[in-house]
């Protein structure tokens, strides 16, 4: 069923009026929706509504509402990934894929080995926020997360300042896993956790020095050396994980 994100001043008198010319041109044009047929929308409250569409002009579709619920597309927690951004299309995946796993947000961050200038980096930040929203569509998120502006290592470690907790993912540099971790740290509800990713080049000898300054938990996830998009995708599952297993016991 198409799922799109609508403002909730277009809900009225258990109808809503779709006339964002996007999803105009999308539902009409490129779907070629008809009268009768299902349509999950969602609004900025992350009140999703299942509906049938009732009339179609040149200009707007109307749908009728036959349910309405708040969404439990998200996380109980939120999640954020600090990662230093790679070239091409590899990319582009880590950030569908951490919406996908129901992240809050990416910050882009500039790192002593990073792969791309910063100038490049900054160019793409909209493109990548694009992807986002295409990806919450798709996945019948709750809401679109938010893709940040470049940033440094320093910025990130100081969110430690807004009771933000931040883990840093390093590989051989370290044997604690994040299973042992958060078996002394668990994850819990409204916790605002943020993962740390270098570039493919690992981090310098300087950042090493930044997490151990500012006590940052440096942590393993497991023998084998993981690409680094790998390495988003089984770092933000792993996180996922583990806060379930912990509220469940």
């Amino acid at each position: 069923m198409p799922h799109f994100f609508i403002n909730s001043k277009d809900v009225k008198d258990n109808k809503i009026t779709i006339y964002d010319k996007e999803n105009y041109i999308h539902l009409a044009k490129s779907l070629r929706i008809k009268i009768g047929e299902k349509l999950l929308l969602i609004d900025e409250n992350q009140i999703q509504y299942e509906t049938v569409v009732e009339e179609i002009t040149n200009k707007e579709i109307t749908v009728d509402i036959k349910n309405s619920y708040r969404s439990s597309r998200r996380l109980d927690f939120r999640l954020y990934l600090a990662q230093s951004p790679l070239r091409s299309d590899a990319q582009s995946i880590i950030i569908e894929k951490a919406t996908e796993l129901g992240a809050d947000g990416v910050y882009p961050v500039f790192t002593d080995n990073c792969a791309l200038n910063k100038s490049v980096i900054e160019k793409k930040i909209s493109r990548w926020q694009r992807i986002m929203y295409e990806a919450s569509k798709q996945c019948e998120r709750a809401y679109t997360p938010t893709c940040y502006e470049l940033t440094n290592l320093n910025n990130v470690i100081k969110l430690k300042e807004e009771g933000y907790k931040i883990i840093a993912f390093c590989e051989r540099f370290t044997d604690l896993s994040l299973h042992k971790y958060c078996a002394e740290n668990p994850i819990k509800t409204d916790d605002n956790i943020v993962i740390i990713i270098g570039p493919e080049g690992g981090f310098s000898e300087r950042e090493f020095k930044l997490f151990e300054e500012n006590k940052i938990p440096m942590l393993t996830l497991g023998d084998l050396i993981l690409k680094a998009e790998t390495a988003v995708i089984i770092a933000l599952g792993n996180v996922i994980y583990e806060f379930e297993n912990y509220r469940k016991n």
